[in-house]
């Protein structure tokens, strides 16, 4: 027989005070500080908590990869994402900071640019590294200091802890990331850049996003601002198809909420026949897809080793309105960027899952250089 164990009672939460005034203390001595946050255990009260905390101490915030619905990004101290592509002020800041905390995140190959931003050999700052994983501290990076902790539970501790130094780096990085997101006009009659901006502008605070794998998401993780924790759906993983499943699982879970899944022409044929998963069970997003006829990262590949010598990757497309609108779903075309507000409000209207099939011109290959450009050298 096995023994009959005492119920267990209830449990203290760890005080952690003391050390989110000794980790504050090293933050307030540096020069260069910089907050980086991510992983998981986050709710919307971290995200607040996270907000008191960088606005206290002036403290510039940045969300690692695919996490940057941490901190509403229309925060004075919020400095933008690591990502594929960093903000060149980002990028800068990383490279430069002589104080650096971790609250959550491992701090992998794609927030240090495959380890060129920051070297784990010979990092040249002091690290402080907060993460539920005890084992997790040290593997990559030597911390100066590292608490065993998820990163909501240490924020409360330190949202709590008075201003320790008077400083502005935060609306500076902020700045930064404001220029950043300035849209950069692209060829062609639509305009990635801008149906984003309107996207941002206009949908709900609490609207979820979605995402696969392509350059088209470079475009929604460069222009779009999140404000709420728990609206950004996207793959760690690179995974192409991700986007579609995920905005039916959103719809499913959050029937009240707007969900958009931002999707390439390549990326949405990896799962498209979801669609009737949304319509058998009531699932609602808009599906925004962007259809340029090609594998645009790795004909960006290609251009850029191979200039011209292009293999494989143009793309025969449907017509994604037409199978939308097979299916029993919204659909419809945009060819030009003065269409597409008004085709958005009447897929919302529809109360159908939808799909938007917008026309691109391909040389807007990337958000920050054409294809011509690319091929050039």
């Amino acid at each position: 027989m096995c023994p009959t164990l005492p119920p267990e009672g209830p449990q203290a939460a760890p005080d952690w005070s003391a050390a989110a005034a000794e980790v504050l203390a090293i933050l307030a001595r540096a020069e260069r500080p910089l907050v980086v946050v991510g992983g998981s255990h986050w709710s919307q009260e971290a995200a607040d908590d996270l907000g008191r905390f960088a606005a206290a101490q002036g403290l510039p915030v940045a969300a690692g990869f695919r996490r940057q619905d941490m901190l509403d990004n229309r925060h004075p101290c919020y400095a933008g994402d690591f990502n594929v592509t960093s903000a060149p002020g980002l990028a800068r800041r990383l490279r430069e900071a002589d104080a650096l905390l971790l609250l959550g995140l491992r701090m992998g190959d794609i927030e240090t640019g495959g380890y060129r931003l920051l070297d784990p050999a010979a990092p040249g700052k002091r690290i402080i590294h907060v993460h539920p994983d005890p084992d997790e501290p040290g593997r990559v990076w030597r911390p100066d200091l590292w608490v065993s902790a998820d990163a909501p539970s240490f924020l409360r501790a330190l949202a709590a802890l008075p201003p320790a130094r008077s400083r502005d780096d935060g609306p500076a990085a902020h700045a930064e990331w404001e220029d950043w997101r300035r849209p950069r006009e692209t060829p062609g009659a639509v305009k990635q850049e801008q149906l984003v901006r309107w996207l941002s502008d206009h949908l709900p605070e609490d609207a979820i996003l979605t995402n696969g794998a392509g350059n088209f998401a470079a475009f929604l993780h460069r222009y779009f601002a999140w404000k709420r924790w728990g609206t950004q759906l996207a793959p760690g993983s690179g995974s192409m198809g991700y986007g579609f499943p995920a905005a039916i699982a959103a719809s499913l879970h959050h029937p009240g909420r707007t969900v958009v899944c931002w999707a390439g022409d390549g990326d949405i044929q990896m799962t498209l026949t979801e669609m009737s998963t949304a319509r058998q069970h009531g699932a609602t997003p808009i599906v925004v897809v962007m259809n340029n006829g090609v594998y645009g990262t790795i004909r960006m590949h290609q251009e850029r080793e191979y200039p011209a010598r292009v293999s494989g990757t143009a793309l025969w497309n449907p017509d994604y309105a037409a199978l939308a609108r097979a299916y029993g779903a919204h659909g419809e075309r945009v060819e030009r960027t003065e269409e597409f507000a008004a085709a958005f409000g009447r897929a919302r209207a529809s109360g159908l899952p939808a799909i938007i099939e917008c026309r691109l011109d391909v040389e807007a290959l990337t958000p920050g250089r054409t294809l011509s450009e690319i091929r050039a050298g």
